[in-house]
């Protein structure tokens, strides 16, 4: 932090140091203050060597790809500075928190949650948010060393959060990953919940409030399920790419309220500009508190079976020009034709071909995913170890 802040100083930016903060608070925080830019050092839901920075505009939301791409440029090519150590601002820590809480419906007086904080940047934040709500707070994962974020806690580890939601009789339990830009949850009975389950859930309870969207925004990874119970509903889900941006981005385009991903992120428009998992639990807690039902009591969303396989790939290789690939592509469809989805994607990070199929039958989708992946194992598969992983 303190070298990249002896360039910002180098530049001649005026800077103020929110300390260990939530990614979501440097976003919001941009826009109260009329900043024109916010910063976030943080590995995000990875360990503690991928940390990187997270650049949010003045009206704090995440940068076009061709705007990153222009900066990550200018910063291979930048000199060398000395590095700056600014003292701690803890107001605004306070402020943000002050906003996480005006945003709930109903106060959470008289419930009980457990907050995992995945010894990330929620640490302080999140569990004094839920204490300002009124709750008692049951706090995991909060003792972050620089080493061990995300490391068996958190939104990408949320069994212990479960479990320790049945074992003190909690109301609900959340989980952060480390950025606390997302989140998952689990019910009073210990059953995780993750980013389709609680879009769902919060669409239904923006209906109860007189607020329904008429369509909210999933991506291609939103189960089939989550289409089919919302349909149900009167309500259309609209898929972007995957990734908390564009689904922003989406949301901006359509002037949807509501939307998120598989992964934990969601996002209100109307209350923030970017996934934000705090806001998340508070609001989903403030649903139970206003209508007294249980979160385990609620309708549940009912999931198509889903089998997403990860073929490691020396190369991106265009699907359309691997031999006999698009052919098998059409055929898979046409056995699943009106009764589920195939998605094949390479990561936009990582040397992977993802293969997603779902369906009504977990037979016919465990077949034709294994068959998809099998043929790019074949074809750009990356030898590991002397065999094709």
């Amino acid at each position: 932090m303190a070298a990249l802040t002896g360039g910002l100083r180098a530049a001649g930016a005026e800077i103020r140091f929110a300390g260990v903060v939530p990614t979501p608070a440097v976003a919001h925080l941009v826009k109260v203050l009329g900043a024109d830019a916010g910063i976030s050092v943080s590995a995000s839901h990875n360990a503690w060597p991928d940390n990187g920075i997270k650049i949010f505009s003045g009206q704090g939301k995440k940068l076009p790809d061709a705007v990153e791409a222009r900066i990550e440029s200018l910063i291979a090519s930048a000199a060398a500075v000395a590095p700056v150590e600014l003292p701690e601002d803890p107001s605004l820590a306070d402020l943000y928190e002050t906003h996480l809480v005006a945003t709930i419906p109903a106060r959470l007086d008289g419930l009980r949650v457990v907050v995992d904080c995945a010894h990330g940047a929620a640490f302080r934040v999140a569990p004094e948010a839920f204490r300002r709500a009124g709750a008692e707070v049951i706090v995991l994962a909060a003792s972050p060393d620089g080493h061990n974020i995300n490391d068996g806690c958190g939104a990408l580890h949320p069994a212990a959060m479960a479990e320790a939601v049945v074992k003190t009789g909690a109301d609900l339990g959340l989980a952060l990953d480390g950025d606390a830009d997302r989140a998952m949850l689990a019910d009073g009975a210990g059953r995780v919940l993750d980013g389709d389950d609680v879009l769902f859930h919060w669409a239904l309870e923006l209906e109860r409030e007189g607020k329904k969207p008429g369509s909210v925004v999933g991506t291609v990874m939103s189960n089939w399920g989550l289409e089919e119970a919302l349909a149900a509903r009167g309500i259309r889900l609209i898929r972007a790419a995957v990734g908390d941006r564009y689904v922003v981005e989406e949301m901006d385009r359509l002037g949807v309220l509501l939307g998120g991903e598989q992964s934990g992120h969601l996002i209100r428009a109307d209350l923030t500009t970017t996934g934000d998992g705090t806001l998340t639990g508070l609001h989903i807690a403030a649903s139970v508190a206003a209508t007294r039902v249980p979160l385990a009591s609620g309708p549940r969303l009912v999931r198509a079976p889903q089998v997403l396989v990860n073929v490691h790939v020396r190369e991106k290789t265009p699907f359309e020009g691997i031999p006999g690939f698009p052919g098998l592509i059409a055929r898979a469809e046409e056995r699943i034709a009106g009764r589920g989805r195939i998605l094949v994607r390479y990561s936009g990070t990582e040397l992977l071909a993802r293969v997603m199929v779902e369906g009504v039958e977990r037979e016919t989708v465990e077949s034709i995913a294994g068959e998809l992946a099998g043929a790019l194992r074949l074809a750009v598969g990356e030898e590991v170890g002397g065999r094709v992983a």
